[in-house]
């Protein structure tokens, strides 16, 4: 089989695994836009947050450290103790809960059938807000984040490619992981917003939010569970993320990636960003492969932008978005 075929298949599955992150990201979105009808700027900002603190906890940091030592003169950083990943993630989660009950009690239902515009202006302060507050709180420098997943060629892969084809694939132990988890994530949503009592008030809520009061559905309730949902997501993210590239400013910008995958799949839409998460992952890598070298490389940084940009104009639904149809 000639090599250029077999590296084809290796950025094609490679494409996939990146696909699977684009979507855990991009179903953050759907979450809260389902049940609210805001789109949450703040979403990728949440998984740098989520990932900071992890950090901050696993290392025993102590929490405002450099505020409190320029306030006071003091030289306090650390707590002198490590927590393993398991214990520091339950604590993360519990943090994003709080969060999520914070962003509920004090911002959103202040904002009530405001205008989408306000809310998303409200997700923008929010996210701004938060990334200030995880720098006050954990500081600014760029983190290593280590929770136990292997990282590496995965030399079991790359000796059965090589047997069978004379070509090796180089998959990256961390991506497999990543893959899987992301994967099992997924489905958990999946099954969580079909077949639980909490799921199908979350989608009472978000096709119509007076009916859902009049059976009983407390609004605040599911606000704070899909925005608690949206966290654990948004760590989720910030760890496979975290662990690839370092916790830093840039792990923010994820949520960016997020925005085609969005556009192709629909924004109200959990299978909808599942496979706009692989067609944006699968289509840059496979458009670099072949394309890139013809017009200088670089492609992945604005080949999903031009795909969504082609979407909007043909079809602004989305794949498997809801058609709005307005009668005058």
């Amino acid at each position: 089989m000639p090599d250029q075929l077999l590296f084809g298949m290796e950025v094609f599955l490679n494409g996939l695994m990146a696909g699977v992150l684009y979507a855990l990201v991009a179903l953050g979105f759907v979450l809260i836009y389902k049940a609210s009808g805001i789109f949450n700027y703040a979403q990728g900002v949440m998984a740098l947050f989520a990932a900071l603190t992890l950090v901050g906890i696993m290392e025993g940091q102590v929490p405002f450290g450099h505020l409190i030592n320029a306030v006071f003169g003091t030289n306090v950083h650390h707590f002198g103790w490590h927590l393993n990943a398991v214990v520091s993630i339950a604590l993360t989660i519990g943090i994003m809960v709080l969060l999520a009950w914070a962003v509920n009690h004090f911002i959103m239902r202040h904002l009530v059938n405001q205008e989408p515009i306000i809310l998303f202006m409200a997700t923008i302060g929010l996210a701004y807000f938060m990334e200030g507050f995880g720098d006050l709180m954990w500081g600014a420098d760029i983190k290593n984040m280590n929770v136990g997943l292997p990282q590496g060629i995965n030399g079991a892969i790359d000796e059965l490619t090589f047997n069978a084809f004379g070509y090796g694939f180089f998959i990256d132990n961390l991506d497999l992981w990543a893959t899987a988890i992301a994967t099992v994530l997924v489905i958990a949503l999946m099954i969580f917003s079909q077949y639980t009592k909490q799921g199908r008030a979350l989608r009472a809520v978000a096709d119509d939010h007076q009916a859902a009061l009049s059976v009983g559905i407390s609004l605040n309730f599911i606000w704070v569970l899909v925005w608690s949902i949206a966290g654990f997501v948004a760590l989720v993210a910030g760890i496979m993320w975290g662990s690839k590239s370092g916790v830093q400013f840039s792990l923010s910008l994820i949520a960016l990636k997020a925005l085609p995958v969005l556009m192709l799949g629909g924004f109200t839409s959990i299978p909808g960003a599942i496979v706009g998460g692989l067609i944006i992952g699968v289509g840059e890598k496979l458009f670099e492969f072949a394309i890139g070298p013809l017009v200088g490389g670089a492609t992945e940084n604005w080949f999903a932008y031009v795909l969504a940009l082609l979407f909007l104009v043909f079809r602004p639904q989305g794949l498997f978005g809801e058609r709005i149809i307005e009668r005058v």
